[in-house]
């Protein structure tokens, strides 16, 4: 008995090491992988983050503050601030209005909506900024009915917010789509059947179901409409004070070899970005409790 009871226990314990034994070689490679991709992101973007701050605060808090109160710079604030304003309301009013249609419905002309969504994905964005130009600039196909009525669209705000408008619109409206698609239309359906209102099924029944992801797509969205630089550089004109956004105020400081105000004005969007991924963090732990 104390033979067989010792042999078990051999066996037992035989069992128990050879999964670690099998398993070391993964844990290896799962080990250098996880290093592999801390050195890349310590490299590619929490150095460069320290750099710019570094640079920007080199000659103390007084110069970084003289910097980025100065009149260009605030003038450039201010637009950023503003133009983000105005596109990331639009941009999600389009965005739920695209997913509702998309994901709740079938009808004729339902991918060619679905590739329009995804056209800025597809287009470059300085191209998008050209295509602006031929639109709506001095010699382009609506330029003379434009000059006609003294209406300025490229080199000016409307310019600025149709060409950020553009490149964002896609955020809020591809977040909601798979989401949206998931879920299905049987609860909207119920409540319809019960007497509800569309407003009403809407505002109980499906903004609560995508609540996240609406808010997950509106801070994508808003990152990239205060960040955009290629098309809205192309559409600006690059007159300081009036047209320059943040982003195009570090690329004019920074041509100039004003290295110390490009820094500051760049550790703002630096911050803005922080903020922004401080805020996409919280909307997915939220988010993976509530599944939970």
């Amino acid at each position: 008995m104390k033979l067989e009871t010792a042999h078990w226990y051999c066996r037992l314990l035989t069992h128990a090491r050879s999964p670690s034994r099998a398993d070391w070689p993964r844990f290896v490679e799962n080990a250098i992988l996880t290093l592999a991709a801390l050195l890349i992101v310590g490299l590619f973007i929490l150095l460069p983050l320290l750099v710019v701050l570094q640079a920007a605060f080199a000659n103390g808090v007084r110069v970084w503050l003289a910097s980025v109160t100065e009149p260009d710079a605030r003038s450039a604030i201010y637009l950023t601030l503003g133009v983000t304003a105005i596109v990331v309301p639009l941009n999600t009013l389009f965005g739920v209005a695209a997913a509702w249609a998309l994901a709740k419905f079938r009808f004729k002309g339902r991918s060619l909506l679905m590739s329009l969504v995804d056209l800025p994905f597809a287009v470059s964005p300085v191209i998008a900024g050209l295509i602006f130009i031929l639109l709506f600039g001095r010699h382009g196909w609506l330029g003379t009915w434009l000059a006609a009525h003294n209406l300025r669209i490229v080199f000016a705000v409307p310019g600025i917010l149709l060409a950020t408008l553009f490149v964002t619109f896609p955020f809020v409206a591809r977040e909601l789509i798979p989401l949206m698609t998931e879920q299905g239309s049987e609860e909207e359906q119920a409540a319809l059947s019960l007497g509800a209102t569309g407003w009403q099924t809407f505002m109980k029944v499906t903004l609560p179901n995508i609540k996240w992801g609406l808010l997950y797509g509106v801070i994508l969205c808003n990152a990239r409409a205060m960040g955009e630089f290629g098309a809205v550089s192309v559409v600006s004109g690059h007159i300081s004070g009036e047209t320059n956004t943040l982003p195009l105020h570090v690329e004019a400081l920074y041509n100039e070899y004003n290295f110390t105000a490009a820094f500051a004005c760049a550790s703002l969007l630096a911050g803005l970005a922080l903020v922004t991924l401080a805020i996409k963090t919280i909307v997915e732990m939220k988010s993976a409790q509530e599944r939970e």
